[in-house]
């Protein structure tokens, strides 16, 4: 029961809701975060005191994450959870990490998230090398070894080329780089036939470049064979079926979604979907475990900031996909769920508001 005139306990939240961020990642975020504080506050809040979001808007800009970690911290918060963008995540990452606020990301996936060790920091999300490769042995398993990358200048997007090579050239597979910066649609186009590349992958931004790139694709004849992928999950999200139609279909990413919810994710997804009005991508869910974690955190450390960052090692929640509990992995630089299940999906050409899992680890 929460106890009348108890102060709040005030959770920062980091996610991108404008543009040029993705901004229907945000919305979903958002809203698995609002359910989970909505359900803790209902069952009686922390030891009585509600738990309440403070907001910010990051729009995928670094130098706005690293100001609203400031902010945050000047105003008191227990801790941070939330962002989307990896590029974005590092940036408030490290920030958190140096002026000791507790940072739970739940989405993004740069292995590095800090430069450094860090243990004011933990991630839901699993790093990009495990998705990443995961996504290269299905387009072998598939037959493709001439992959070409559409690319925008990001390094989250050079990680993730990197991640690619490093898996495909001792197994016999190519990459070959077109710069999706400088070319146009149709230019790609050319470049692409020129390459006899059976496969392209989409590392940019949605909607921009990545529908006209796909519109272009579909359209060129010579192209008819070339399978597109999008391992970043664009196709995910609602705005891309919209925006694409049966162009869109067939363009496999990966997602973070069990073959199976828990018990507490059938719930979820229900009301998740009424709260959206349409079905919650594996975004919404790492929102609602994000607040889950902390809320389970402030239980039983309270809201010292440095009792929670001590609490990453402890916690262990029942999560909407799995038990989450947090420990460190080589290479990572964070305190690591290991592992979120991993799926390889598309949008069914038979069905494109249904998905088709392809692949899957956990």
């Amino acid at each position: 029961m929460i106890t009348q005139g108890q102060s709040a306990v005030h959770l920062g939240a980091l996610l991108p809701v404008s543009r040029p961020g993705w901004v229907e990642a945000g919305q979903h975020l958002l809203a698995g975060m609002e359910l989970a504080v909505q359900e803790v506050n209902d069952a009686g809040g922390i030891a009585g005191s509600p738990l309440e979001l403070v907001v910010r808007d990051t729009a995928a800009d670094p130098q706005r994450a690293v100001a609203a970690v400031d902010e945050l911290a000047a105003l008191g918060v227990a801790a941070v959870v939330g962002e989307y963008h990896s590029v974005v995540a590092r940036a408030a990452a490290t920030r958190a990490d140096a002026v000791g606020l507790p940072f739970l990301c739940t989405s993004a996936v740069l292995d590095g998230l800090t430069e450094q060790p860090t243990e004011w920091v933990a991630r839901l999300a699993p790093a990009q090398s495990r998705g990443w490769q995961l996504y290269a042995g299905f387009l072998l398993d598939a037959g493709h070894r001439r992959i070409a990358v559409a690319a925008q200048a990001s390094v989250y997007w050079a990680a993730g080329i990197r991640i690619l090579r490093e898996y495909l050239a001792p197994r016999g597979g190519t990459v070959i780089d077109l710069d999706a910066t400088t070319l146009d649609p149709a230019a790609l186009c050319d470049e692409l036939v020129s390459s006899s590349a059976t496969a392209l992958l989409l590392l940019v931004g949605q909607p921009e470049p990545a529908v006209p790139i796909v519109q272009a694709v579909r359209r060129d004849e010579r192209l008819a064979g070339v399978m597109i992928g999008a391992p970043a999950g664009q196709p995910e999200f609602a705005e891309w079926a919209e925006l694409l139609g049966d162009d869109g279909v067939a363009v496999p990413f990966l997602r973070y979604l069990p073959e199976h919810f828990t018990p507490l994710g059938v719930r979820v997804e229900k009301a998740l979907r009424e709260s959206l009005g349409a079905a919650p991508s594996f975004v919404a869910f790492e929102g609602y475990d994000g607040i889950a974690v902390l809320a389970e955190v402030l239980r039983t450390q309270g809201a010292d900031r440095a009792r929670i960052a001590e609490g990453w090692a402890s916690v262990a929640v029942e999560g909407t996909r799995g038990r989450i509990q947090f420990s460190r992995v080589p290479g990572i630089t964070v305190w690591q769920w290991a592992w979120p299940p991993i799926q390889i999906a598309d949008r069914d050409p038979g069905w494109p508001g249904l998905f088709r899992v392809r692949d899957s680890a956990r």
